[in-house]
């Protein structure tokens, strides 16, 4: 994943909710208490074992939990109106950039995480948000009911080879790359495609040959119940929600990994919460390697920490989209161009929708 311009992340990383509260079972003082939030689903069970639950105890906190689908407007109008209930907020690269560049997100004092920054894969510590798991976008298919399955991004394009709905995340960010690859262009070229109104309108005009097919999903836990109730023949979808399914639900599902789009999410923090150095707390426990590491016993995440990949089995790296094998045909992402396009290209989006 490359979340800074012109980084691979092959070469970086090569290189080096169901929503609920939990507490100690000692009770908590009023001010000891935590609201984190994140994306709901597999990610947060993860989140849950490997962070939420061994805080609480370990600090006599208590931790309530929130869900949201990555809106940046709930955090904006949270701190324009003064009161702020959220500690700490998982969020993607555009987020953390974009929210930045706003205001509304706390600068880390990174000597209050007790982690140096160049302990991080780097684009993983930024001025905003401390990076907790490597994920991706990738394609997926459930192998029971499509054998032989897709192989390339192109094939999602593929209606006469495999006809049938595809499920696609309701955003343009990564619809509009792999539509440009689908279509021909080379990868290094995608943003500077994506930069002029001529390779926007190309990208438009080849989801135009799917939009009819196309099942559009909002929430990380969708696309692997559309794969299972055979709503859809391939949809894009997190890595980890699709290995979840794999792992503890026995579904035949299987990754197509090429032209994933890796990607950090971060930890940050809502500006003026009502406890900062509690939120400091949470996110240096969670930071740490040793700590770190544990999530990808739950969900196929990898670590941001170069320290941590030492604690994780072999057996797990494999799956993880840091594995070299899968890494062989990732597209490089560019989370500035995002963070400084985001608004209009979702205007262009929404109308296309709309159309």
């Amino acid at each position: 994943m490359t979340i800074k311009t012109g980084l691979g992340l092959s070469g970086l990383l090569l290189a080096g909710i169901t929503a609920g509260a939990f507490a100690d079972a000692a009770p908590a003082a009023a001010q000891d208490s935590l609201t984190i939030v994140s994306w709901g689903g597999a990610y947060s069970d993860s989140q849950r074992e490997a962070y939420y639950k061994p805080f609480a105890k370990d600090f006599g906190v208590k931790v309530t939990e929130e869900e949201y689908n990555g809106e940046i407007a709930k955090i904006r109008a949270m701190v324009e109106a003064g009161d702020v209930t959220w500690d700490a907020v998982d969020v993607d690269t555009r987020t953390v950039l974009g929210g930045c560049d706003e205001g509304i997100f706390e600068t880390i004092d990174y000597s209050k995480l007790g982690q140096p920054k160049e302990k991080f894969v780097p684009g993983a510590a930024e001025e905003c948000g401390i990076g907790t798991i490597v994920y991706s976008t990738i394609i997926a298919y459930d192998a029971n009911r499509l054998n032989p399955g897709p192989t390339s991004i192109k094939d999602l394009f593929d209606l006469e080879k495999f006809p049938g709905k595809r499920a696609l995340q309701k955003d343009p960010f990564v619809n509009l790359e792999w539509a440009l690859v689908a279509d021909g262009v080379a990868a290094a070229d995608v943003y500077g495609a994506l930069n002029t109104p001529e390779g926007v309108d190309r990208a438009f005009k080849k989801l135009d040959t799917i939009k009819s097919q196309v099942v559009w999903w909002e929430a990380g836990a969708q696309p692997p119940q559309l794969l299972a109730d055979g709503e859809v023949v391939i949809t894009s979808a997190w890595n980890g929600r699709i290995q979840n399914a794999v792992k503890n639900e026995g579904k035949n599902f299987k990754i197509v990994w090429d032209a994933q789009m890796p990607d950090f999410d971060f930890w940050a923090i809502p500006k003026g919460p009502k406890n900062l150095d509690l939120s400091y707390k949470f996110i240096a426990y969670a930071s740490d390697p040793k700590v770190m590491a544990n999530q990808s016993k739950y969900i196929a995440y990898g670590p941001t920490h170069t320290d941590a990949i030492p604690h994780i089995a072999p057996e797990v790296l494999a799956d993880l989209p840091t594995n070299p094998e899968n890494l062989k045909t990732a597209l490089t992402l560019d989370s500035r161009f995002w963070a400084d396009h985001r608004d209009e290209l979702e205007k262009r989006f929404n109308a296309w929708l709309a159309q």
